[in-house]
């Protein structure tokens, strides 16, 4: 086998579509044909009825001494992997992994744990018969860092909104046009800020663009209508991952995921009843985003780490002395879509146990910064018709409505002392960077702070956004196109990076296009008073 680096886990994926592995659900997208439709009922390139792995590997919520892998077979299989820090897994330890079955789509995630923190490790997980392990797929690579235990280095990426308004995986980009640069950036590991999936988006095989131009569509059967059934929304994760430049990303680079709205239906709330417009034979929501939620844990792994005993999607994950990172999870809670004019606070974007944990945890966390990941920017307006959908509704004064569940937090973190912290967002589909400051604000009891939105990955790209000066947000950077739903061919397409200087402790955010150009940076120092 040849030695691998960092940077050439990049080119698994092209070599897994080139023989290797061939996705069950479809063709890989370099040997798909942009207006055919590949059924997901294809049969697998099968040697001699060997399981195979269809659709790469994954590590995911990697910690200081472990994470979990993932992968998805053919068949009823056994999964075993193998974790090294040589990169030729001469030395490389077993991982035993579980039996997976039609019962999860043939996918499973493996525990791995007993690392070292702060170092690079290379994996590989294979597929065996379960009655006879000499019969397998060949081995799938991947890398992931594990998080720190001391002051040292690190580097993030975050963004979201993948594979929506029309915008899907184009074979003439290999896949996701910004997938190259995110992967160049080699980062330790990748902020999924929210629509992971565009389950309520179908696709077509073309689009033509304004200037005449054609934009060229793999199609599969689950995205030809809006996910209702399990198997849909299964098919809204196996989508993304024929893009082969996003599988060799996901390869090389550990996914924390957050969730949101697009993985179920647009602007979704617990409770809703869809308007009977033809589109859903299955109105009901809740039975919706269970079926969405069952998806979204077979295809992305996703540690056990979340404290809610109903299955809410938040959590806490530690990465040494320098940063926790709080995920949270403001969809699973969020009430319905009014003008957000409510004078008394109930829970609707964060929930009064997410809010008690979030304090709690902040309060008992020693990391010098405190980076908050946010389904939903703070301060900017999102209308939904004449309703809001967003935190904030625009009338600038006194908190309403969901201000309140995030004046609660602010004001928080003032009384705790804790200025160190920094809050991560997508969602608009533009990427801007706001700062916070009591001094311009109607509600005053809170310390400065920033807020940065990166996306859409690859997606339509839309805003910019109206602040709303409740919390005294300035924007201080926005990058946006000329016109709503602009193209991912037209750039246009966003990730932000973060990065933590382990001698200095300052705290730098650049914010990056399409092909990996820094837009705009800041860099923060950390208070200790």
């Amino acid at each position: 086998m040849t030695p691998l680096n960092r940077r050439s886990v990049l080119g698994l994926g092209a070599a897994a579509g080139a023989g290797l592995v061939v996705p069950t659900t479809a063709a890989p997208a370099h040997a798909a044909h942009a207006a055919r439709t590949v059924p997901t009922s294809a049969p697998a390139f099968v040697r001699g009825n060997r399981p195979t792995l269809t659709h790469g590997v994954q590590s995911g919520d990697v910690g200081a001494r472990g994470g979990v892998l993932w992968s998805r077979a053919d068949q009823t299989s056994r999964l075993v992997a193998e974790i090294s820090t040589d990169e030729s897994f001469r030395r490389a330890r077993p991982v035993g992994g579980p039996v997976v079955t039609g019962r999860s789509d043939f996918t499973g995630e493996l525990k791995v744990d007993g690392l070292e923190a702060g170092r690079d490790y290379f994996y590989r997980v294979r597929a065996v018969d379960p009655d006879d392990p000499r019969r397998g797929s060949a081995w799938e690579i991947g890398r992931l860092r594990t998080a720190p235990s001391k002051r040292q280095d690190i580097r993030f990426l975050w963004s979201g909104d993948i594979a929506g308004q029309g915008w899907g995986a184009n074979p003439d980009f290999g896949g996701f046009r910004i997938a190259p640069a995110m992967a160049a950036r080699e980062a330790d590991f990748f902020l999924s800020s929210g629509d992971n999936v565009y389950a309520d988006g179908p696709l077509t095989s073309t689009v033509t663009l304004p200037d005449g131009r054609v934009w060229n569509n793999i199609v599969t059967e689950e995205k030809h209508k809006v996910a209702e059934t399990l198997a849909e929304f299964r098919g809204q994760y196996a989508y993304n991952l024929l893009a082969d430049n996003w599988r060799a990303f996901l390869a090389q680079t550990p996914i924390v995921a957050q969730w949101d709205d697009h993985e179920v239906t647009n602007n979704w709330y617990p409770g809703e009843i869809l308007p009977d417009d033809g589109r859903y034979t299955e109105r009901r929501v809740d039975v919706l985003a269970a079926r969405a939620k069952q998806a979204f844990h077979e295809y992305i792994p996703v540690g056990d780490a979340s404290p809610d005993p109903d299955g809410r999607i938040y959590r806490k994950l530690s990465y040494g002395p320098l940063m926790d990172l709080f995920v949270l999870d403001m969809r699973t809670h969020k009430d319905a879509n009014t003008t957000n004019a409510e004078t008394s606070a109930d829970g609707g974007v964060l929930g009064e146990r997410q809010t008690r944990w979030l304090l709690r945890e902040l309060a008992a966390s020693r990391a010098t910064w405190k980076v908050i990941a946010s389904d939903l920017p703070i301060g900017l307006i999102v209308p939904d018709g004449p309703l809001q959908e967003g935190i904030s509704q625009g009338d600038g004064g006194a908190p309403l409505g969901r201000e309140l569940d995030i004046a609660k937090v602010l004001t928080g973190l003032k009384r705790l002392g804790i200025r160190n912290h920094v809050w991560l967002t997508a969602d608009v589909h533009y990427t801007a960077a706001h700062s916070y400051d009591p001094n311009r604000a109607a509600y005053q009891d809170f310390d400065p702070f920033w807020e940065f939105v990166s996306g859409p990955l690859n997606a339509g790209a839309f805003g910019p956004n109206k602040l709303d000066s409740t919390f005294g947000p300035a924007a201080e950077f926005v990058a946006a196109p000329p016109a709503a739903n602009t193209s991912p061919a037209d750039g246009f397409q966003f990730f932000g990076e973060v990065e933590i200087d382990g001698r200095t402790q300052q705290l730098t955010v650049t914010l990056r296009d399409v092909d990996g150009g820094g837009l705009f940076t800041k860099t923060l120092d950390p208070s200790f008073r």
